[in-house]
């Protein structure tokens, strides 16, 4: 007989909420739950009554930026189960740390760069090839990612990272999003979101302003050319949900271009032999990988705990560990949740 358990929820209604479905699993599946405030001074004490926690936190939230990863890592310490763990998310929104947890497991990962000073910076501007791929550490949906072409524009960049710094979310890259989408869709929901873009350039939202001004730092990643497509590659426990993601028209990037098909072909099987090795690898929970092809093979750009479920409504099926197709519909929240009731025994 399977145990009772009360599970507590961090929840968020919108777009993005992975909570939404969490909940809705539990009632269908008569699973106590309790709804927390992950941001209550005593949500310790909250927890006392409940056997597991699950926590969708994201990337623009500021507050859960401070406080998720020291809150995950002391539940975690205590064996209190939680999702999603330490393991899957302490280099969630980190693409620094990203590089050296990849580079010591020797994963398959496009070269990358990082600086911590403008000397070693400009150092090594003067003696690399351009074109390359800056990036600040955050950010998602290729936001934060620009394409340097010359050893004067790259000198640029790092003037200002190592100066006056840039703002965790760009203004200006929100507004250049809401043209590329008019320029792809030329629909009236594409001029409102120009109209939107504006107002938010001129007046940015709370989410935006609050967090941290990003500076005294460089990272950088090898430039992939004649690529027209991405791999996504959802690892959840023993189940990979993929996608290919096609490159925006005139531009380098796949994250965020709305064009994508569910047939990665395949060479794409590769992509997930390779994810289920590092997730096993890292003991994580889930991990959302992102795979470029290179002339020698796919390799890794960037990694999540998650990804938005906004991406997978309509996916046709998933991958097994041994590289077996199971066709149907599913839910990649109602993935997570039952990995984490049988963690729990239920």
């Amino acid at each position: 007989m399977k145990k009772r358990v009360t599970i507590a929820i961090e929840h968020k209604k919108g777009d993005d909420s992975y909570s939404d479905k969490w909940i809705e699993y539990c009632k269908e599946h008569q699973i106590n739950y309790k709804i927390v405030n992950c941001y209550d001074t005593d949500i310790m004490e909250q927890l006392k009554e409940c056997d597991a926690l699950m926590w969708h936190w994201q990337h623009i939230d500021y507050k859960a930026q401070l406080f998720a990863r020291a809150l995950i890592l002391s539940l975690d310490r205590i064996n209190f189960p939680v999702y999603p763990n330490a393991n899957s998310s302490w280099h969630f929104d980190d693409k620094l740390g990203q590089k050296y947890l990849l580079e010591a497991i020797d994963a398959p990962m496009v070269k990358s760069y990082a600086f911590y000073d403008k000397e070693s910076a400009f150092k090594w501007i003067e003696e690399t090839s351009f074109p390359k791929v800056f990036k600040l550490r955050n950010g998602a949906g290729a936001f934060n990612v620009q394409l340097i072409k010359s050893k004067s524009e790259a000198k640029k960049y790092a003037n200002r990272v190592f100066g006056k710094g840039f703002e965790a979310n760009r203004r200006e890259a929100i507004l250049e999003e809401k043209i590329w989408h008019f320029k792809r869709d030329k629909s009236l929901k594409s001029v409102v979101g120009i109209g939107k873009g504006v107002c938010r350039y001129i007046s940015p939202h709370k989410v935006y302003t609050m967090l941290p001004i990003e500076k005294n730092y460089l990272y950088a990643q090898d430039f992939i050319p004649n690529c027209d497509h991405d791999i996504r590659v959802f690892v959840i426990g023993n189940r990979a949900v993929t996608k290919k993601r096609m490159v925006r028209e005139g531009d380098f990037r796949a994250s965020g271009s709305g064009k994508m098909s569910w047939d990665i072909g395949e060479e794409g099987k590769e992509c997930v032999k390779v994810a289920f090795e590092i997730v096993e690898k890292l003991q994580a929970q889930s991990i959302a990988f992102d795979f470029v092809k290179d002339i020698d093979g796919y390799k890794i750009v960037e990694i999540s705990y998650a990804a938005s479920p906004r991406g997978f409504p309509h996916a046709l099926g998933y991958w097994t560990k041994d590289l077996e197709w199971v066709e149907g519909s599913l839910r990649v929240e109602y993935f997570i949740i039952e990995d984490l009731l049988n963690s729990i025994g239920v």
